[in-house]
């Protein structure tokens, strides 16, 4: 599996983070993945089991804070589910 932003082949760990709303596989290096949570939050969900390398790891965004830009988005979620 590679990077979809740089082609560098993607560990285990990065191979498996995804999207934490989306659910969706993200495919990104952990180069590539800071430099775009630099510029915007992203929530993702990770497998720490996988992480062999002892590098630091970007903590996942916690989406429950109610001053997290994307507080809404899951309120959101949560009231179409209830419908």
């Amino acid at each position: 599996m590679k990077c979809v932003c740089c082609n560098k082949n993607l560990s285990d760990f990065e191979a498996t983070r995804r999207h934490a709303i989306t659910n969706d596989f993200l495919d990104m290096c952990k180069s590539c993945l800071s430099e775009v949570q630099r510029l915007s939050p992203l929530a993702t969900k990770d497998r720490i089991d996988l992480d062999h390398e002892g590098e630091d790891y970007d903590e996942p965004v916690a989406i429950d804070d109610d001053d997290h830009p994307w507080s809404n988005v899951k309120n959101i979620v949560e009231d179409e589910q209830a419908l």
